[in-house]
């Protein structure tokens, strides 16, 4: 029986249902209240937000329909809000979608409202987390052996797709849906599920660079999602995690997580692309800069070793420093480029230490398992330190655009009461 013919037969046809109000399991309205981005609002995210009352989405084959309790928010939204750099409606548009809208949101909790034909690995009623990797497990590739997470079918659900987690249903592939913890606030659930694996992924995914016991980790970000995730990660596997940071308070959280200590970033200004080597005078300052820095991490590891792994997320304006600092034959591992895209190494410090340079992009399932494991057990602390409503998802983006929120992970309550 198709999901058409079941919500015929047994579902209520209602026009919506009011945030915070539990409709009888499994009755799916005609329209849902939603955070939507529209093309004509793209700008900066406070403006481009807005709660709209929209279609609930057909469910087709292999997908679930999610009751959303509670969003994390994660910069990609930042771009989907601001148009740049991918105008993610225009894109769609181009490949055949029909929406001039974009509800976006990558990772939640919530409870299967109603599942398409032919799944059968979770049931109506019961509480998931969603992760944020969406791929077609019928792909060539994918069947001749390649990580679903690297499929050329790979896609960030909430960013590149539509129907993400900022709306009252939220529409899925089943192999997204996970068993939320018990231990687990609706809102906890919701805000480590992109940060988490993906740090995760970067430091145990790419053999041999792997976090082993007593490997010293320089992590950009520290007190943000992804560097908080990534220092109690490291601290879990044995490593030494030392943060980079932009003011005091936030190096304490990083050491309340777990850092051995912290890098005031604010006390170093060679940061950006590198200076043409033709120029001696602007290379021999930025040498400067990028050694005074290194010597900051020697003084905060209490010896003169170089990071085994440097984790990265920023890109443009700190892979010159990443490259030179990292160890011989060690590794910078990348999952993004918030300060910018068009990042320099010089490549003499690539091939004659033999370093590696590794991309890496979200996680793969058994990884997205793992992560959920370590924070059920309470070895991994989402770091929610703050929370809001639906119609506070553009104030979201706006903190983490201006790099103002307070640290960790952010989330927004959708159809969840407070405290519930």
């Amino acid at each position: 029986m198709t999901t058409t013919s079941i919500q015929e037969e047994i579902h209520v046809p209602v026009h919506h249902f009011e945030l915070g109000v539990r409709p009888p399991l499994g009755e799916v309205p005609a329209q849902m209240y939603a955070s939507v981005i529209r093309p004509e609002r793209y700008g900066p995210p406070e403006k481009a937000f807005a709660v709209e009352l929209v279609d609930v989405p057909p469910v087709g084959p292999g997908q679930v329909l999610v009751y959303m309790m509670a969003s994390g928010i994660n910069y990609n939204n930042v771009w989907a809000a601001l148009g740049y750099p991918l105008d993610v409606v225009a894109a769609r548009q181009k490949a055949g979608a029909t929406e001039d809208f974009h509800i976006g949101g990558s990772e939640g909790s919530g409870i299967v409202w109603a599942v398409g034909a032919g799944v059968t690995s979770v049931s109506v009623g019961e509480e998931v987390i969603v992760s944020s990797g969406s791929w077609d497990e019928s792909a060539d590739d994918v069947r001749l052996g390649v990580d679903g997470n690297a499929s050329s079918t790979m896609k960030v659900w909430g960013y590149e797709t539509n129907y993400g987690s900022f709306a009252q249903f939220a529409l899925v592939k089943d192999l997204q849906c996970h068993p939320k913890p018990a231990t687990l606030s609706w809102e906890e659930s919701a805000s480590f599920m992109l940060t988490g694996p993906t740090a995760y992924r970067q430091l145990c995914g790419w053999h041999p660079n792997t976090v082993e016991p007593g490997d010293p980790v320089l992590i950009w970000g520290g007190a943000g999602g992804l560097g908080s995730m990534a220092i109690q990660i490291v601290r879990h596997r044995g490593g030494i995690p030392i943060a980079v940071v932009s003011d005091h308070e936030r190096g304490q959280r990083c050491i309340e997580l777990g850092a051995k200590g912290y890098i005031d970033r604010t006390e170093f200004d060679h940061w950006g692309r590198l200076p043409d080597i033709r120029d001696p005078e602007a290379t021999a300052e930025w040498s400067r800069g990028a050694r005074a820095f290194g010597k900051k991490f020697w003084e905060v590891l209490g010896e003169r070793r170089a990071p085994r792994i440097v984790f990265e997320h920023t890109g443009q304006d700190t892979m010159p420093t990443s490259m030179y600092l990292c160890d011989t034959a060690g590794m910078v591992v990348i999952c993004g480029g918030t300060s910018g895209y068009n990042a320099d190494v010089d490549l003499r410090y690539l091939w004659m230490r033999q370093k590696r340079l590794q991309g890496s992009h979200y996680a793969n399932l058994r990884e997205c398992r793992q992560v959920i494991q370590l924070a059920a057990e309470g070895a991994l602390d989402p770091c929610l330190s703050w929370t809001g409503d639906l119609a506070d998802t553009g104030l979201a983006h706006q903190m983490l655009y201006e790099n103002t929120h307070p640290y960790g992970n952010l989330a927004v309550r959708v159809n969840a009461v407070r405290g519930e």
